[in-house]
């Protein structure tokens, strides 16, 4: 197979510059200087996003495959890797204008790097195409990471902290995941995954035995407790309360369909939504946000909880903002930000920070939102790069450790 990384993949890019440079001309603000504990920033152009097929070498060098080569992939069928998150958005406010920019068309906002960090690529990731949207680290140093595999093709791996390759977890215990998400590990060294096509969760214990299946695989829906109906909306991501309950945070945004008063009697919602369990499962409240008034939220692509006070922070990725609630499901604030809000985490002195997706950083904020610091060098494939910045941890000396959802690479970044 022939990959193209030279003249080829310089003109791509040059094209999608000149798209994204049409659209910074629309806009008031080309860049700023840096003031006020907020570094300096610039747009810059998008980079033509592999969806996952890419081939990566043990040091991390990219090779992405031409679009030509791809379908051969996908066994004659044309599909994302491990991407299928079902029916797109229609007929709903949160879909895009018909003739939009495309996200391929973005200026991005990138922030000066002033932190000091750099970029290393100590994990292999075996098993051919498939981006790696979420990882999560355990309290031994072993690192799991969740890969959008085609079908057949192993999604959950874990490396010991000698980044080994140490467990695969098969097909034949959690099916094939349509769209791997986001993930976590629980206090107990338990990993909880999220596929938002088949709209599950799954605990599986650090052996990866399966424990528990939250939803009905291949069933979205309603979550109806008095009802018994206990079905799950697009899973994106999972958090802990301090106490051990778990949070799940429903609905894409611009990826949803719009199945309010839709055919499905038990899918008529058609709204992102939180859902509150205790960490073995009982249902304890839910929470929506398509709703008018303060605290709307129409996708909870960013998902975190702050451990001072178990307030449950989210990100409405296509909106550019955070929404803040109490534990209990109270509106606290809105913080309107410059990125997509593709992740958000908590480092280990409690302070906030988000992965700004297609913009190819990690920000570190403060609780009102502003920006103090950042890593990463924008949208792209080279060191440091990151075609979609979401879903990382930090390790216990807050070095991030981060896949990369159109990637199927493992960056470090330390200082």
């Amino acid at each position: 197979m022939k990959f193209f990384a030279g003249a080829l993949m310089l003109a791509a890019t040059a094209a999608y510059a000149q798209t994204a440079n049409a659209q910074a001309d629309r806009l008031a603000i080309q860049s700023e200087p840096a003031r006020g504990g907020t570094p300096g920033w610039h747009l810059g152009p998008s980079f033509p996003d592999p969806t996952g097929f890419t081939l990566v070498d043990p040091d991390g060098t990219v090779h992405v495959i031409p679009r030509e080569e791809r379908a051969a992939l996908m066994g004659g069928r044309a599909r994302v890797p491990g991407g299928n998150g079902g029916a797109q958005c229609s007929h709903s406010p949160v879909c895009g204008r018909k003739n939009g920019f495309a996200r391929s068309q973005l200026a991005r906002v990138e922030y000066d790097q002033t932190m000091g960090y750099k970029f290393s690529y100590p994990y292999f990731v075996p098993k051919g195409i498939g981006g790696v949207p979420s990882v999560a680290l355990d309290s031994k140093g072993n690192l799991w990471v969740f890969k959008r595999s085609p079908a057949g093709v192993v999604q959950l791996m874990k490396f010991d902290p000698g980044h080994k390759l140490v467990l695969e977890v098969p097909e034949s215990v959690i099916g094939h995941q349509d769209k791997a998400h986001g993930m976590a590990v629980d206090k107990e060294d338990n990993v909880w995954i999220t596929d938002n096509g088949q709209a599950t969760v799954m605990k599986l214990s650090p052996e990866g035995k399966l424990l528990m299946t939250i939803g009905t695989k291949g069933k979205p829906g309603d979550w109806v407790e008095d009802k018994g109906q206990r079905l799950l909306w697009q899973p994106v991501m999972v958090a802990f309360a301090p106490n051990g309950d778990l949070y799940i945070a429903e609905g894409h945004a611009n990826e949803s369909p719009n199945d309010v008063d839709g055919p499905d009697p038990e899918n008529r919602e058609g709204v992102a939504r939180v859902i509150h369990l205790t960490k073995d499962g009982k249902f304890v409240g839910q929470w929506f946000g398509n709703e008018v008034g303060q605290g709307k939220f129409d996708s909870t692509h960013g998902f975190a909880i702050d451990p001072k006070n178990g307030d449950v922070w989210i990100g409405d990725r296509e909106q550019y903002r955070i929404i803040v609630y109490t534990g209990d499901g109270r509106f606290v604030k809105t913080l309107q930000v410059k990125n997509l809000v593709c992740a958000l985490n908590f480092d280990h002195k409690g302070n906030p920070w988000m992965g700004s997706g297609q913009d190819g950083q990690f920000l570190k904020l403060n609780r009102d939102g502003k920006v103090l610091g950042a890593i990463g060098n924008g949208m792209g494939v080279g060191t440091g790069q990151f075609t979609e910045a979401s879903y990382w941890v930090f390790d216990p000396r807050d070095n991030l450790i981060a896949g990369d959802t159109s990637v199927g690479r493992v960056t470090v970044m330390s200082k």
